[in-house]
């Protein structure tokens, strides 16, 4: 915000009270009207409300506006190609190349471009574990951002904390400021471009929050793995047994929804780290989709949207009653909320656990063939993990339309990885083995059809196949091998009707079932095939025969 008329805000007295030594001159920032330094969620609330950002609702969410941006602008990111680093950087789609010299003008640009401007400071943490977390700095235009990477991130415990603070990356976010891509070179007026030689991250002209955790993920999915530790787009929770579980998935999948389990206590719901200690968060909150969320079916997420702290993304309410309306998808239906871990009740306080004893590959087939849950393979698990299979979901991101995309998304989260495929499949490879874990598929998607035919596989069904696989019951019952993919299929889990344990009983017409299955075969055999370099053969033998 460029206050003009010099306006004294809420929250101006304090500003400095959190204050690093590092200070913003080292990131070229200079010439600011005023640098709010690390603000608690009361003050930053204040700030909201002053700067008209956001407003508030029944219960005391904020509820902010994203404008044009309801989704990543996945388009649009692109990674500086740098000497020190080109050769680690799995070059394509997701990780355009982006010309130094460019970065430095854009860079440039941009620290003009905030001169006399207000900014918001946050210092934080990325990783659970003292061992491998990494010093974040966060800088905002906006105050309800300040706010969001305050809940998605692990805080500083102290003033003295926060003074010492030195940043390994900087994430600046400005929304106000674009791109001009005849002299920038980036693809269209919003950018996130990522150097990690300088470790700085930039992001303009939109004010998507998942932007801003999306690129701190990115950063930690380059570091981690260089020193041995597979980083992951994956919620993760733990049994009272100690008996912790991974669930690997894209947004719609169910990923968030399935790990906030009131009998098992919660890591996290999106991003982990898995050392040879154990699995970590890599943050320190929740960004969940909120779309026709309940009270019955979701308690535990559902309370968050209801509570002083969370932040509503896009999220329509009653401006007289302030009653929010989580089924309203008349701005997007990719409406998120984003609260700290803390406000799940069985959350665990430390972040982390033991070893994973089973891993959960989420897919949600809107082609309505696959089975609702498949026990694997090792070897067929690096398949579905470097396969990364799902259909993508309205909203998520920029461009999607009503029906659901069938798309491959590598080590399912494509978009955020920046090593090749291939490493990190072989740091879960050596890590499944290790540890003996059991592997699943589990299908979130369509049953006697595909989408806008068949039905979506109930919750309630899923949560029982699931907790059949958690508890080790499942293990028990007879199976079947599936004749294409080669996986092992139960015939029966209680509760389960038989025509969700087996897909094709529920379709019509069983010839119209086969060729669906065949054709979504070939749609991996096909796509496997730029994974096969590099790839054991073993790994390659585990897809499917057609």
């Amino acid at each position: 915000m460029k206050n003009l008329l010099d306006i004294k805000t809420p929250a101006e007295g304090e500003a400095s009270a959190r204050k690093a030594d590092y200070g913003l001159a080292n990131h070229g920032l200079s010439n600011l009207r005023m640098a709010y330094w690390n603000l608690p969620t009361e003050a930053l609330y204040e700030e909201i409300a002053f700067r008209r950002e956001a407003r508030i609702v029944a219960g005391g969410p904020v509820v902010a506006h994203t404008g044009k941006h309801t989704g990543r602008a996945a388009n649009d990111k692109a990674v500086v190609k740098e000497p020190s680093t080109e050769g680690h950087v799995w070059w394509g789609p997701y990780n355009r190349p982006y010309a130094p010299e460019k970065f430095n003008d854009l860079f440039n640009r941009l620290q003009g471009y905030l001169q006399g401007h207000d900014l918001f400071v946050q210092d934080v943490y990325a990783g659970a574990d003292p061992a491998y977390r990494v010093p974040v700095r966060i800088i905002t235009e906006k105050a309800w951002h300040s706010l969001f990477v305050r809940n998605m991130f692990i805080l500083p415990q102290s003033l003295e904390e926060y003074r010492r603070h030195v940043p390994e990356f900087t994430v600046i976010a400005a929304p106000g400021f674009s791109g001009f891509p005849p002299i920038d070179g980036t693809n269209a007026q919003t950018f996130i471009t990522l150097s990690f030689d300088q470790r700085v991250c930039l992001i303009g002209n939109t004010e998507y929050a998942g932007e801003i955790k999306k690129s701190v993920f990115t950063v930690l999915n380059y570091l981690l793995p260089l020193d041995g530790v597979l980083s992951m787009h994956a919620s993760a929770n733990v049994g009272k047994g100690g008996d912790s579980a991974l669930f690997f998935g894209l947004s719609g999948t169910g990923k968030t929804t399935l790990s906030a389990d009131p009998k098992r206590s919660l890591i996290g719901d999106d991003e982990h780290g898995w050392s040879d200690e154990g699995v970590f968060n890599i943050e320190g909150g929740c960004y969940a989709k909120v779309i026709a969320l309940s009270a019955q079916a979701e308690p535990e997420i559902y309370s968050t949207t209801h509570r002083f702290g969370t932040i509503l993304e896009n999220v329509v309410f009653d401006p007289v009653t302030r009653k929010i309306d989580l089924d309203d998808e008349s701005i997007t239906e990719n409406t998120r909320g984003s609260y700290p871990l803390e406000f799940i009740a069985n959350a665990v306080p430390e972040k982390k656990a033991g070893h994973p004893k089973n891993i959960i590959f989420l897919t949600c087939d809107a082609q309505g063939v696959l089975p609702p849950i498949a026990r694997l393979t090792p070897d067929q698990a690096l398949y579905q993990f470097i396969s990364g299979y799902t259909s993508k979901i309205a909203g998520t991101e920029a461009g999607l339309g009503k029906e659901p995309e069938l798309t491959f998304s590598a080590c399912f989260g494509g978009p955020f990885m920046v090593h090749h495929p291939a490493f990190y499949a072989d740091l879960l490879k050596r890590k499944i083995e290790r540890y003996g874990v059991s592997c699943w598929l589990l299908n979130t998607g369509w049953v006697g059809g595909p989408y806008n035919v068949g039905k979506r596989i109930s919750i309630r069904y899923t949560r029982a196949l699931l907790d059949a696989a958690l508890d080790g019951s499942l293990h028990g019952v007879e199976y079947r091998k599936d004749p294409i993919f080669g996986f092992e299929v139960p015939k029966s889990c209680p509760g389960i009707p038989d025509s969700v344990m087996d897909p094709s009983s529920s379709w019509p017409d069983k010839s119209l079932y086969a060729n669906r299955y065949r054709s979504l075969a070939a749609r991996f055999v096909e796509n496997f095939k730029k994974f096969e370099e590099g790839c054991a053969p073993e790994v390659i033998a585990a897809g499917p025969k057609l």
